[in-house]
């Protein structure tokens, strides 16, 4: 081997052993959870959850800031630009996926300026009515919504986010015009359609289920591939009428690229622990959240082809980048 060749070699190595090094030792101090929503939220909740568990298993605290703005673009920002060692990482959610096609000028490039760490949990959403709406079941809401195209109105948390690109991809599917009406935060929205201000809104089950047995909106079905059991008898939108029709809001960590492998590992193995354990299985049934686990690479394939997807949607809807 030449000179060139075992130097080359020689840092290599060197490189290595101290990425090993810094996995064998970490954390040694504090680590911060940047959650890019606002306080309250799935996304932040659920930081909070993980982070409890995680300091209580590797001994450093793990403290979740809120870091919310410029649809999620503040602190994605922050976490792209932050050191890669381990210390800072990103909770985010298939609105980042969404955006890779919907926001083309980001400040950062998900897959390039990050790694993927694990998954988190998933939630199905809920399709809900006001009670003023002459539509008993979905059949019924389709046959209204066609024959009334551009008239029904849909409400959302955003652009870009979970309930909005749910409220695309069923209009995609069933070929109906129903105005999106976005607002500032999901209660906003929650509280536009029970006000009967705006006719639909698909929605997080785990916020919306009391309104439905409280009678303040109607549900026409829910959005996984099996009934819900916060409402079991409230039937899938694909059994109610739409086939294959499936949508949902999940969760994940991710963390800068270039943060070393082993710390990558270390921290998967950690909050798949935690997804994993039989009290946190047990809490998140109640609220609709089932957890996820993937590897590292497993859960980087997940993302990709979740940008893909929604690329689709969004370029079948037709739905205009935001500049």
């Amino acid at each position: 081997m030449s000179l060139l060749g075992r130097m080359v070699l020689a840092v290599v190595l060197a490189s290595a052993a101290l990425s090993a090094a810094a996995a064998e030792d970490y954390p040694e101090h504090p680590v911060k959870i940047i959650v890019p929503f606002g306080a309250g939220g799935p996304a932040d909740l659920y930081a909070r959850y993980l982070g409890q568990y995680l300091q209580e298993d590797l001994g450093q605290p793990f403290v979740v800031e809120a870091r919310p703005g410029a649809g999620s673009f503040i602190g994605t920002s922050e976490v792209a630009k932050a050191a890669p060692d381990g210390y800072t990482l990103l909770m985010m959610s298939n609105t980042h996926t969404v955006n890779e096609t919907l926001r083309p000028n980001r400040p950062f490039n998900l897959m390039r300026d990050f790694v993927a760490v694990a998954p988190v949990n998933y939630s199905d959403l809920i399709m809900v009515i006001h009670p003023s709406v002459p539509a008993n079941n979905l059949k019924e809401f389709l046959a209204l919504a066609r024959s009334k195209p551009g008239v029904l109105n849909y409400a959302s948390s955003g652009l870009g986010t979970p309930y909005h690109m749910a409220g695309e991809l069923f209009k995609a599917m069933s070929g109906t015009d129903i105005v999106h009406v976005p607002h500032k935060a999901s209660g906003d929205a929650r509280t536009a359609v029970i006000g009967g201000h705006v006719q639909m809104m698909i929605d997080a089950i785990t916020t919306t289920a009391p309104t439905v047995e409280a009678g303040q909106v109607r549900a026409l079905g829910t959005t996984g591939k099996t009934r819900s059991n916060l409402l079991p008898n409230v039937p899938t939108v694909a059994e109610a009428g739409l086939p294959g029709y499936e949508a949902t809001i999940w969760l994940g960590i991710m963390a800068p690229a270039g943060t070393p492998k082993p710390i990558i590992d270390e921290l998967n193995a950690e909050v798949t622990k935690v997804v994993t354990r039989p009290q946190t299985k047990e809490a998140w049934a109640k609220q609709g959240a089932m957890p996820m686990v993937m590897t590292p690479a497993e859960f980087d394939t997940y993302v990709r082809a979740d940008i893909d997807k929604w690329a689709n949607v969004i370029h079948k809807a037709g739905i205009k980048p935001v500049q």
